[in-house]
């Protein structure tokens, strides 16, 4: 097998070591597939909200405003940055002293890794206020994938609980 190879698919170098920009770089496709997984679109829909019954309710944007909706940090992150922080630190001095630099590049890797996966997830949202038809007004904060503009007559979905999106009329 290829030095090359080797690299890119994080095969051992010698039992129980993984070569660290292997780990790297399947650490980085794993948060941009992550990345990729969710959305909180209007127009998107998980597996478990198909076959449910939405009430729908028309109304009138009456404002929209930018905003930015925050990633998550879950544990592919935190765990995939300590794997990367250990295999890096690891590579630092011999014996107990690679041991430390391992724990600490781990601990270091996992901050850094949490952060990433948050900064991975984020996406730009709209707030966008709607003037109901039943009286009264809705905000909802959803994904910008789908643009709305003030004085547009638009129907809102609302499932469970808290749950709503806002679509534009057919």
């Amino acid at each position: 097998m290829s030095k090359s190879i080797r690299i890119l698919w994080a095969v051992p170098r010698q039992r129980g070591q993984f070569n660290p920009a292997g780990l790297a770089l399947l650490f980085l496709l794993a948060l941009v597939l992550a990345g990729c997984a969710n959305s909180l679109g209007g127009r998107s829909y998980d597996r478990s909200d198909a076959r449910k019954a939405y009430k729908v309710s028309f109304g009138v944007v009456a404002a929209v405003d930018p905003v930015r909706i925050e990633g998550e940090a879950g544990s592919l992150g935190t765990a995939g940055g300590a794997a990367v922080g250990y295999s890096l630190g690891r590579l630092i001095g011999s014996g107990s002293a690679s041991r430390v630099a391992g724990a600490v590049g781990g601990v270091a890797g996992a901050v850094a890794g949490r952060e990433v996966e948050k900064a991975a997830t984020a996406e730009n949202g709209l707030e966008i206020s709607v003037d109901m038809d039943s009286g009264g007004t809705l905000l909802i904060v959803q994904s910008a994938d789908v643009p709305f503009a003030a004085g547009e007559r638009v129907r809102v979905l609302r499932g469970q609980g808290d749950e709503a999106r806002v679509l534009k009329m057919p």
